[in-house]
């Protein structure tokens, strides 16, 4: 397939890359993936990753807006973090080098907070994309993933955010724990999940202990792997919304993300009273590179 694009957005994670042909007028020509993402590369194989994956969409001199991991220490150049309370796009986009004169790479930075001590790579990008689809939004966006993160959003600035290891823990704790042998499959049970979510929302001390219960119960009581599996879900999101709280209490509440664990976070938030509204990721992601290529394009 041979195609002009005007430009390229690229969501370059750890471990994969979305990559779309773009017109003048930010329409979407083509998109492709790729599982490349930034933890098999070094610094030095990004380039050739990239033309690999965009072969045939170029004919001349072309511009990629690109976000997330690509922009890590560890990626093809560090994009430094922005401090928060900012915009989530905020101004400079870092310049990767590359050998094809005709190949331009802008990294959109990533965001810090001093303290509490957090940052994130990425998920300002889906926010500013957020923002562009829903103008004048106020409230608190929830990202749910590996690293969930939680963020005040207030007159177009992100003003605090919060991230929590809750997708990481749940993977650790099935594949490396004791409770591999119980959870396994991909078996679900609703009613687990609510049960485990009120449970430790009520009581997130109790966490730990909680944990260990649903290796007796299965020994003990024949308790399914799908409903294990669901209700050690519950308990994690239940522990982490005890914890959030402060920010999604009382607010207007987006979640982003597409699929299972995204529609976990809503039933979880609806379950307390607090209805969330859910917007697909890719869409609010490309949303947002769209924006940085806008204001890249025509900074006044």
């Amino acid at each position: 397939m041979s195609l002009a694009a005007n430009w390229i957005a690229l969501d370059w994670g750890t471990t994969h890359v979305r990559a779309w042909a773009m017109s003048a007028s930010a329409t979407v020509l083509d998109q492709r993936s790729s599982d490349k993402g930034m933890g098999r590369l070094d610094p030095s194989q990004f380039e050739a990753a990239l033309q690999d994956l965009i072969t045939g969409w170029t004919n001349g001199p072309v511009t990629a807006i690109a976000c997330g991991m690509v922009g890590a220490r560890q990626g093809w150049a560090e994009a430094a973090y922005s401090a928060v309370p900012c915009a989530p796009l905020p101004d400079g986009l870092t310049r990767a080098p590359t050998h094809d004169p005709n190949l331009t790479v802008l990294i959109i930075p990533g965001l810090s907070q001093d303290n509490p001590a957090d940052v994130m790579r990425g998920e300002e990008t889906q926010i500013a994309g957020f923002l562009a689809l829903n103008p004048g939004w106020d409230g608190v966006l929830c990202l749910p993933g590996t690293h969930t993160k939680w963020v005040e959003v207030s007159a177009g600035e992100v003003v605090s955010f919060q991230t929590c290891m809750t997708g990481d823990l749940f993977a650790a704790i099935t594949g490396h724990t004791v409770l591999r042998h119980s959870t396994g499959g991909t078996d679900w049970e609703e009613a687990a999940f609510d049960s485990a979510l009120a449970d430790t929302l009520s009581r997130p001390e109790k966490l730990a202990a909680r944990l260990f219960s649903l290796r007796a119960e299965g020994l003990l009581h024949g308790l399914s792997a799908g409903a294990a599996r669901a209700r050690l879900s519950g308990l994690l999101i239940g522990a982490e919304l005890a914890a959030t709280r402060p920010y999604w209490l009382g607010q207007q509440i987006g979640v982003i993300g597409a699929g299972a664990v995204a529609g976990l976070y809503v039933r979880a938030l609806a379950a307390q009273g607090a209805p969330a509204t859910q917007a697909d990721a890719a869409r609010v992601t490309l949303a947002g590179l769209t924006a940085a290529w806008r204001r890249w394009k025509d900074p006044k």
